[in-house]
This record gives structure tokens, sequence and C-alpha cells, in this order.
């Protein structure tokens, strides 16, 4: 198969997709936004014809304004010197080439962050995907540097991690994309602080559907106020980049940072994970903290990492999991051991998979290769159940979670208390902070459910999800079941399944697409392990082409 970036660039997309590698520019080069957006509203998906692509909300050098000097005076000739030994690695090669002196990790971080600056810099190759850059990351990697002895291969210690921009991080502003958070400068959220035990140097923030795509109806995924349009890497303005995690998917996929963490209520890790070839998990609700992230949804948020492959996911995974006393949500758990050897075949695994979704041609070669690896495949017969009322459901919770955050969690000074307060901000200037509206906050601050009434429904959404997949899975003796993309976010949501998005190939076009591993609750140990295998058989992702 050919490269994609080879691809993309023999059928022709509208911008040139770096096939030569190119020194980091000094000032941002001013180009026709216009022309672009005016192009795109031919595109026949509607929410891909822009109304925006860059912010609106600040100058683009903003971002990395801080580390420009540093940036610069490591330079293209120590970035082209380190490219082989960083991009596309995974974390125990990177802690093996710094074991061996091939790079520190202040070298480590500031090769990201030129790569970061050298294509964000470029109105040719800009993606959109990070809104900030920690002005402490390489005085934190200096002090890994110093502090370091012998360091574990499977250790996050010295890691640049880049978070989504609804998790607190101290030293930046926590926004979930918004004008109105532009200032909202917290402490660390409870997963930021575990990453922070583990060694890792907090890198920046990526961007984000604005709000995590719960705010305007039908407008683009990735698009945020105050970090722009995020672009697919594998086809700029030709395909969705997946959403809500949208910079945190293209990130990984980018080689921005070795991890990233994104969020999700419905679909949110594993769309952007799909939409741009790399790994997603989405764990069981409680097995990793919401302390200290913007929510949606007490009921079905929960954090996850975002990682080019199935090994560096199960490593962060560990390195962040455990009861957060402050969640209600918590639950107990334990670290998953990586074996030495991972299993080369499935022999004994039975996997349910949906018949209807054979037409997909990636899919049925996915099967293939699952009964390849001698797994038993066996048709899943959902049973029929009622969702009606899930938008009810997030339109509730957020009503009463949001204005928890902005209590417990938001900065000091914040001057919000509720959605309400924040579509009064809005609608001071909608052209600037809402070009799409802001339709699911409005019905937000509309809703008059009861309690009770939600209570009934919270109840009757969970026992609906899990009957969706339980009664196959008993029946059937399945390990897990197979899905595409975000087909079936929605049904593991309610029923708090986990799930991981492995990169299972590309369509004609060149859009990547992802099988997804479902297991019921607290069983991310059988992901990890059927993920890992097909994996290590099929190796189908492959880098977007930026030099």
């Amino acid at each position: 198969m050919k490269k994609i970036g080879q691809y993309l660039c023999v059928v022709g997309i509208l911008l040139i997709f770096g096939c030569a590698p190119k020194p980091a520019q000094n000032v941002w080069e001013s180009f026709d936004e216009q022309a672009l957006i005016a192009q795109n509203q031919s595109h026949p998906l509607p929410r891909m014809q822009y109304k925006r692509i860059l912010s609106k909300h600040r100058e683009r050098g903003a971002i990395w304004q801080s580390l420009v000097s540093e940036i610069q005076a490591f330079g293209v000739e120590n970035y082209e010197r380190l490219k082989p030994f960083i991009l596309e690695q995974n974390i125990p090669s990177l802690q093996q080439n710094r074991a061996k002196g091939v790079f520190s990790y202040e070298e480590l971080t500031l090769f990201y962050l030129y790569r970061i600056y050298s294509i964000e810099n470029d109105p040719e190759r800009f993606v959109n995907a990070v809104i900030a850059l920690s002005p402490d990351a390489l005085a934190t990697a200096k002090a890994r540097d110093k502090q370091a002895k012998e360091v574990e291969p499977y250790s996050l210690y010295g890691i640049p991690v880049l978070l989504k921009d609804n998790i607190n991080a101290a030293g930046m502003p926590t926004t979930a994309g918004a004008a109105a958070l532009t200032n909202n400068r917290t402490d660390d959220a409870f997963l930021t602080r575990k990453l922070k035990d583990a060694g890792a140097v907090i890198l920046g923030k990526a961007n984000l559907s604005e709000w995590a795509y719960y705010f305007c109806s039908g407008c683009p995924v990735g698009y945020s106020a105050l970090g722009g349009q995020t672009l697919n890497p594998y086809g700029r303005y030709q395909f969705e980049s997946g959403g809500s995690s949208s910079g945190s998917g293209v990130a990984a996929a980018m080689n921005y940072a070795a991890v990233t963490l994104g969020s999700e209520t419905s679909g949110s890790i594993l769309s952007p994970s799909a939409k741009n070839s790399v790994v997603g998990l989405k764990p069981t609700v409680g097995r990793l903290s919401r302390s200290g992230i913007i929510p949606i949804s007490s009921s079905l948020d929960t954090a996850g990492p975002i990682t080019k492959n199935v090994l560096d996911n199960w490593i962060v995974f560990n390195a962040i999991q455990g009861p957060d006393p402050t969640d209600a949500a918590a639950l107990e758990g334990s670290l998953i051991p990586i074996p030495e050897q991972l299993p080369q075949d499935l022999q004994g695994k039975r996997i349910g998979y949906f018949k209807n979704f054979q037409t997909d041609t990636l899919y049925a070669r996915a099967i293939q290769d699952l009964e390849a690896l001698g797994a038993e495949l066996v048709e899943f017969v959902p049973t029929e159940i009622n969702l009606q009322g899930f938008a009810k459901l997030l339109d509730v919770d957020m009503k009463k979670d949001l204005p928890a955050y902005f209590q417990q969690h938001a900065a000091t000074d914040n001057p919000f208390g509720s959605v309400a307060d924040v579509v009064a901000f809005n609608h001071q200037d909608t052209l600037l902070h809402a070009p799409y509206g802001q339709t699911y906050f409005k019905g937000i601050v509309a809703d008059t459910t009861s309690q009770e009434s939600f209570q009934k429904l919270k109840q009757r959404l969970l026992s609906e999800g899990r009957r969706f997949f339980e009664t196959a899975m008993q029946t059937e003796a399945l390990d897990a079941v197979i899905s595409i993309d975000n087909y079936t976010a929605a049904y593991a949501a309610v029923a708090h399944y986990p799930a991981l998005a492995v990169p299972m190939g590309y369509k004609p076009t060149g859009e990547p697409s992802a099988l997804v591993f479902i297991a019921p609750s607290q069983q991310e140990a059988v992901l990890y392990t059927l993920g890992s295998v097909y994996e290590s058989a099929t190796q189908y992702r492959q880098a977007p082409d930026f030099k």
C-alpha cells in the first residue's frame, strides 16, 4: 500500500503535504483563509463547510511565544538527526534511546516542540492540533534529566504528554476551547498529578471540539473558538478530524508528543482515534479520575489515553488508573500486567461481530484477520433497546455538573456559575464567540426535567445499554464484540463498557478507519490483549506524510 501522503499528493488534495523537510519559520505567513473557506463550501459533508479555520481570539504565535528562542536554537539539524530515533517510536524505544545517550529528555521535549512549531507555523501544513504549550515543559524535562537514574522501559518518566484542553493543568489555562474560559487558570486535575507523579512532562494542551462537542448543533467536529478548526492530517480539508478529542487524536498521529490524553462521553475518544489512525481507549467509567476535567455528564464521562500503538496506551493507562477519593464514580482497580511476551494468536477467544457491518470491506477483512489468528468469530445479534432520552441525560447532567466544576475546580476569579452565564457571555458577540450557534447550551438552560424523572431515565439507559450487549455475550460466551469507529459508542457509553480503537486500514480515499473492541465493564485487560495481538499481526497504521 502506498504511503497515504504520497497518494494524496497524486490525487491533488487542496494543500501541499510537505514532501520535503522544511526548517521552522520565524514568522507566521498570513494567507487568505476566506479562499479556503469558500473552496470548502462544496464539500459533500455539510458540517465540513467551514466558517472559520483559524482562531479569531489571539495571534497564532502566542502558542509558542515563550519558547521560540529555545526552539530555534534547537534547529533543523538536531531535529533531522533525532527523527529516526523518535518518530513513530514507542515508549520503551524512547526510554532505551535516552538510556543509550542518543538524546536527553530535554532534547526529546525540544524535538516535539520543534515539530509542532515548524508544522503549525506553516500555512501549507498546519493542522491546528495544539491550543497551548506549557512554559514549564523544558524546565521539567531538564529536571527529569538531573534526577534520572535507571528508568524502567514501561515508565512515563521524562515522556512528553499533551492533554485535551478540558483537563486542568497548572501553568496553562483550561478552556474547553471556549472564549469564556480564556483565563481559566487552575490547579492540576487528579489525572495531571498522576502523570507528574509518574515523571511525565506536560508538554501542553490539545485542541478539541468546543465544550467537548456538546455546544453547537451540526457544527464541524474539531472546531473551537480559541483553537480554530482542527484538520485531519490524512486529508486536511477532505476528512473530518473526529470529535471531541480532535486535537488529541491528530497530535498523536502527527507525532507531536509521545502520548496524548482525551476524554469521552460518547465517541469522543473512539472517533478521533479512528479518523487519525491511532489507538484510543475509552475506559470503564470510574477507572480513571474525572476531577478537574470540564464535564458534560458525570454519568458517562471518562478520560482516556490516545497513542500511536497499543503498548503505549497500556503503559499510560497503568500509570494514571486508580481511584480518586473525590470522584463519586471511582472504582477500585489495579495495574494490568504487561507480559514480557504477548500471545501470538487468539486461540480460544470468542469475538462477536455485527452482521450488518460486513458491507464495510475493512471490517470484513478484520474478521478474516481475527479468524486467521485463531479467534472464533460469532455473529452478534444485539437485543433491541430504547436509547430515547440519551440527549436529555446529557442536558440534565451538564446543567448541574458544569456549575460544580466552576465552583470546585475552575480559577478562583472565574466569573461564571452556570450554563446560562456562558450563553449570556457568548451573546455579547455571537459571530466571534459562537459562529455556529450554541443550540445545545440553550437547550440545557431551558431544560426543566425533575430529579425524579432524571434518575428513572438514567437507570433505564444504563439497563438498556447493558441489555444491548449482555444477552448475546452471555448466551454465546463472548470475550468481546468488534465494531467500527464510533458506530456503537453510545451503547458502550450507557452500558459503561470499555472500548479500544485500533487502526484497521484505510478506505480507497485514504481516510483511516478503526476496529473497535468492546468488552464488559472493567475488562480493559481483555481489550489490551486482543488489541495487541491484532495490531502486531496486521500493522495497518501508517503515519501521515508530514516530514
